[in-house]
């Protein structure tokens, strides 16, 4: 699927962007988020923080449940299973693929690659498709409508 560009996000994940996570598209069940890694993406080893591979993998993967209905219901994780293949260093290439989907849920696996394209992580996951998602008693947040609001990427 490798896109040449960057893309702005389809929904706003703010998380994504602080950690300078960019969206390289997807197609039908597939979707592709890539990083060039800084220090803040780190662990002690000097290498790739298992949380920032997770969340890479859970966005890809989510993104491609959400693939072709953006605008329609959002997606909770609903089990995530990571495994840790080798140590990931430099640019890093996440792609979440749809296995099995449902009415109401997504089974997807997701990749990591380095730059040379050697696996550095695996990971299932389960998502739930959900209309809306109340954040407090008076209003839901527009990312679970699919609905982006202004400046969000």
């Amino acid at each position: 699927m490798s896109n040449a560009t960057p893309q702005a996000f389809p929904i706003p994940i703010p998380f994504a962007h602080h950690l300078g996570l960019q969206f390289y598209g997807c197609t039908e069940d597939t979707a592709e988020v890539r990083v060039w890694l800084q220090p803040p993406h780190l662990n002690g080893w000097d290498v790739a923080h298992g949380g920032l591979l997770m969340t890479m993998l859970d966005i890809s993967m989510a993104l491609a449940a959400r693939s072709g209905q953006m605008e329609g219901p959002g997606v909770a994780t609903i089990e995530l299973k990571t495994s840790f293949l080798r140590p990931a260093e430099g640019e890093l290439r996440a792609i979440g693929h749809v296995l099995q989907r449902t009415v109401t849920m997504a089974f997807c696996e997701g990749r990591i690659l380095n730059s040379a394209g050697d696996l550095c992580a695996h990971a299932t996951a389960t998502f739930k498709f959900l209309r809306a998602m109340p954040v407090n008693p008076h209003r839901v947040n527009p990312a679970q409508r699919g609905t982006p609001s202004s400046g969000d990427a």
